[in-house]
């Protein structure tokens, strides 16, 4: 009887242990692709920035700082992209990200031509296709997983990316586009940022680090948005470049600990 017991009792050990062992790895899938959502989710940012920092440079305002952030922002688009690729079987997911690559290609080489409105108007428009299939990595990837901490992930992340477009448009309207579209878009950015900013400061899984650095930004924030808003009076296009580029590393990190929490 106590054989048979044992017996027993090390079905259930073994049962329990392949359950938690199964249960590990669906945790770990979990937070791999959230880590994936999270470098897909900086490609956005990425494409963003590439466009504002060439309408910078070409206009001469923080050219030396606008020169070189184009630089290194193409090198991490690229060296990201190749990430996505190694990582990711999904074929659909994969198309997208074949798509992507030849659009950096051409982004790649118009962000090398010399500043007019033309290659400025074509570099925006790169950084939309750019951001739509940025976008469409970050939803598959999602659906994956189907957890809410992704959503967060992803919402924070997406936070740093309008930060950098708020600068796009600044300063493509600055540079001569001045059509309703260009202020269109950077007000529904400006909107988009204070609508998910209020939802992050809501979110009960925040630490208290986290807390803080989002306090951070909303203290900047309530006072900077009406620079942004103001963009058909302009003149502040350096205060544009620093305080959104602050937003953005501020973001960056507040995203990577909410990555760090779902591991």
């Amino acid at each position: 009887m106590k054989k048979v017991l044992v017996k027993k009792a090390g079905i259930v050990l073994t049962v329990v242990g392949l359950s938690l062992s199964g249960m590990a790895m669906a945790s770990n899938v979990v937070s791999d692709t959230v880590k994936l959502i999270d470098i897909a989710g900086k490609q956005r940012m990425l494409s963003q920035r590439i466009a504002k920092d060439y309408l910078y440079a070409g206009k001469n305002v923080a050219k030396a700082k606008a020169t070189k952030e184009l630089k290194a922002s193409l090198n991490e688009l690229n060296k990201d992209h190749k990430l996505l690729v190694d990582s990711i079987n999904d074929p659909d997911i994969q198309n997208l990200l074949s798509f992507v690559q030849m659009s950096s290609e051409d982004f790649e080489s118009t962000a090398k031509k010399p500043f007019n409105l033309d290659n400025a108007q074509l570099i925006i428009d790169l950084s939309e296709s750019m951001l739509e299939g940025s976008q469409y990595v970050v939803d598959s990837l999602k659906k994956k997983v189907k957890v809410k901490e992704s959503a967060i992930v992803g919402l924070a992340g997406r936070q740093r990316m309008l930060a950098q477009r708020i600068a796009k448009y600044y300063i493509a309207y600055q540079a001569g586009i001045k059509d309703k579209n260009t202020v269109d878009q950077m007000k529904a950015a400006v909107k988009a940022f204070s609508q998910a900013h209020k939802k992050l400061m809501k979110n009960q899984a925040n630490t208290p680090e986290i807390n803080r650095k989002l306090h951070e930004i909303d203290r900047l924030w309530k006072i900077v948005y009406k620079f942004y808003m103001n963009i058909e009076k302009g003149g502040l296009p350096l205060i544009v470049f620093n305080t959104t580029n602050d937003i953005t590393k501020k973001m960056n990190k507040i995203t990577e600990l909410y990555v760090e929490l779902y591991k």
